[in-house]
């Protein structure tokens, strides 16, 4: 317990204060204000604004893709992305149990359904190995696409998330599904500025999807984006989530079922002015979690880091505490003393509408369940 109120009394100190420590609160330090009032002045607030098209092509230079479509947000932008990829219903869906709900309610908006595989201890993503043993029991290639043994459903996409900002190992997971025939679409939801072997988390697999909640490292107050490389499916992205609307100066036709996903100009312009920041953002999360390592080492408490030919953006800063008992002790003093913490999300599986799905043993998801807890990782003024 006295490792706990040290750590307390050390949180307290970098964040300049003794009241209430939020786990993510954002900063505005920038345009957000000039530009939000220009779009008023302007009247256009809706989902035509110039600042939707800056805000496309800022995320292109950010994640060095070819396309970015902005949306309303994260859920939608991996609905559409499934889709994209010939996702249809009855199909599966690889991913981790270890992951936030969106995630997995984004395969079922397209009728799929999800496959738990489980994560890498190191990563906390989704273990190329896992996926490639659960393939050579389960899988069949054949030669229009994978199929599932057990359930003779096709095998259509895999969903590897970038937990905390953590990319996952995509290289050998890319390989694994190229081999089997499965498109990899990347939740980059929590790690906007993360890097994996030099190139930007959401360009590496065929698709990849950004969240700009209120608590991420940038924020829109609520949108997302789709980024990726393959220009074709990038347009046809953007034509979808703006309900698949034929262009013309007066007429409406749409030729198929598209998506009122539009992200409105007001919150293009606030990630305007969000992304002016990343860099900075990015360099003051890195010196608190050099303080934050140097802190929780010497008191003998797992702080977790990148891995090795990665760098993370640190959205959320995590510790590991010795078992679940440790876990909910820290939990319970660290929230009642006004620092706010929360243990790793329940995985999916336990949730009432998934416990039906198939999935493997799920050792090193159960493993980090009992241990990992969030800390607080705010921009530090």
């Amino acid at each position: 317990m006295s490792n706990y109120k040290e750590s307390i009394d050390f949180i307290k100190s970098k964040f300049y204060s003794k009241d209430f420590i939020p786990l993510h609160a954002p900063h505005f330090g920038g345009n957000e204000k000039k530009y939000l009032l220009e779009t008023i002045d302007t009247t256009f607030v809706s989902s035509v604004g110039a600042f939707v098209d800056t805000f496309e092509d800022k995320m292109c230079k950010i994640t060095n893709t070819q396309k970015a479509v902005a949306v309303v947000n994260g859920t939608a932008g991996i609905q559409v992305a499934l889709k994209l990829v010939g996702v249809q219903a009855n199909d599966e869906v690889i991913t981790q149990a270890l992951t936030f709900v969106a995630t997995v309610n984004a395969i079922i908006y397209n009728s799929a359904n999800p496959i738990f595989l489980d994560v890498d201890l190191d990563t906390m993503g989704l273990s190329p190995k896992a996926v490639e043993d659960f393939l050579n029991e389960y899988g069949d290639l054949r030669e229009d696409a994978c199929y599932n043994k057990k359930t003779g459903q096709k095998i259509a996409a895999c969903v590897p998330m970038h937990t905390f900002g953590f990319p996952v190992h995509l290289d050998e997971l890319i390989e694994v599904c190229a081999k089997w025939k499965i498109p990899v679409i990347e939740d980059a939801a929590e790690s906007l500025g993360s890097y994996y072997k030099g190139k930007p988390t959401g360009s590496i697999g065929n698709l990849g999807v950004f969240s700009f909640n209120g608590n991420k490292i940038v924020t829109s107050g609520g949108g997302g984006a789709i980024v990726t490389n393959n220009l074709e499916l990038g347009i046809k992205g953007k034509y979808l989530t703006t309900t698949a609307k034929k262009p013309h100066p007066y007429e409406f036709f749409h030729d198929e079922i598209g998506y009122n996903f539009r992200m409105p100009n007001l919150n293009a312009a606030l990630a305007c002015a969000q992304l002016e920041q990343l860099d900075k953002f990015l360099e003051n999360k890195r010196e608190l979690a050099g303080f934050y390592k140097t802190f929780f080492d010497s008191k003998g408490i797992n702080f977790r880091t990148e891995a090795p030919n990665t760098k993370a953006n640190y959205w959320l800063m995590c510790v590991e505490l010795e078992n679940k008992t440790e876990r909910d002790i820290f939990l319970k003093y660290t929230n009642e003393n006004n620092v706010m913490t929360r243990p790793i999300w329940q995985l999916m599986f336990r949730l009432p509408m998934y416990e039906n799905c198939q999935k493997d043993a799920q050792k090193n998801a159960l493993f980090l369940e009992e241990r990992i807890v969030n800390i607080p990782s705010s921009f530090r003024i």
